[in-house]
């Protein structure tokens, strides 16, 4: 199978699955958000570490040790995920699964808004009226709410960033992902001693379900993952913001069917401008690859452009007096 083909199968399944994990949450409760993601990054590390050994990779995350730079922005892309994936645990067992699904669709204008502050790159003018658009779809709910929707901008900046490193980095998915869990172990082994210390804590304390359901969680959250990490090295940036499409369509469509949230017309407006924001921002996306194809037809192969190279220069060199 070709690598960009496997790598659209790989990013589809890792956002179907991510829509899909606001129906696991609530079944963990009385269990936080907070100590879910602590037996997140509990567990993590040892199935991944299982699946290192398997593949004959260890070697590779202990490269990754040894460079500071590497190491780094791994480190700051675990904490970005783990206050991403708080957030989403915490919206999906508070009613706010609608809020959960604006912020992913908010994440590809936050991509591109961070590709002119953080890359410099330059917008085309439809590229600047999605953006526009997506801060008045944020300018209504703002109205509405009577502040920020902090949920949904929490989300889109956490993941727009984890985004952005994971896509400057050259390692692998499975090395990447165990040391992003790794490096946050400590903490997490940490804040689980002292809730199982001080009678605070639900794992293991509850019933037997909640306690596999509580392992489980570490499962969820590693396999998309791990499926969004391999797709994030085999397919450009523009089409995996593409994908980020699926995940909060899964969303909403379970917050509105499933969790029955409350639709009233003032946010019915905002998704409205948000959905116009992005079908904007993939027609110009659209049409910047579709010139970008055409101009590669057109251009002579490389072959013939070193032929006609050389031939003038023999001739520029036979013109010299």
């Amino acid at each position: 199978m070709p690598v960009a083909r496997q790598g659209l199968l790989l990013g589809a399944a890792a956002y179907v699955l991510w829509g899909l994990s606001v129906l696991y949450w609530p079944l963990v409760e009385p269990t936080g958000a907070i100590e879910i993601l602590a037996l997140r990054v509990l567990f993590s590390p040892i199935a991944v570490g299982l699946l290192l050994l398997a593949m004959g990779r260890a070697r590779r995350v202990a490269e990754i040790l040894r460079k500071p730079r590497e190491l780094g922005l791994l480190t700051l892309a675990g904490v970005l995920t783990s206050a991403n994936w708080a957030l989403f645990i915490w919206a999906s067992t508070n009613g706010h699964v609608v809020d959960a699904s604006l912020g992913y669709f908010i994440t590809p204008l936050v991509s591109v808004a961070f590709g002119v502050a953080v890359l410099r790159e330059r917008l085309r003018s439809g590229q600047w009226a999605a953006i526009g658009l997506g801060a008045g779809a944020v300018a209504v709910l703002t109205a509405a709410y009577g502040g920020l929707p902090w949920i949904a901008l929490g989300l889109a900046a956490t993941f727009g960033l984890y985004g952005l490193i994971k896509k400057h980095l050259d390692v692998g998915a499975v090395e990447g992902l165990m040391v992003e869990t790794a490096v946050l172990f400590p903490f997490a082994a940490v804040y689980t001693i002292v809730l199982q210390t001080s009678g605070q804590a639900t794992f293991g304390q509850v019933s037997l379900g909640n306690t596999l359901l509580g392992v489980g969680s570490g499962f969820v959250m590693m396999a998309p993952m791990l499926l969004f990490n391999a797709a994030a090295t085999r397919v450009p940036l523009s089409v995996v913001g593409m994908l980020q499409f699926i995940e909060p369509i899964v969303q909403f469509l379970l917050g509105v069917l499933v969790f029955r949230e409350v639709m009233p017309a003032v946010r019915w407006a905002a998704f409205a401008l948000l959905w116009a924001a992005l079908a904007m921002l993939t027609a110009e996306g659209v049409r910047r690859r579709s010139r970008a194809a055409a101009a590669a037809r057109r251009a002579p192969p490389r072959s013939a452009r070193s032929s006609r190279t050389a031939s003038s220069a023999v001739r520029d060199q036979g013109e010299t007096p």
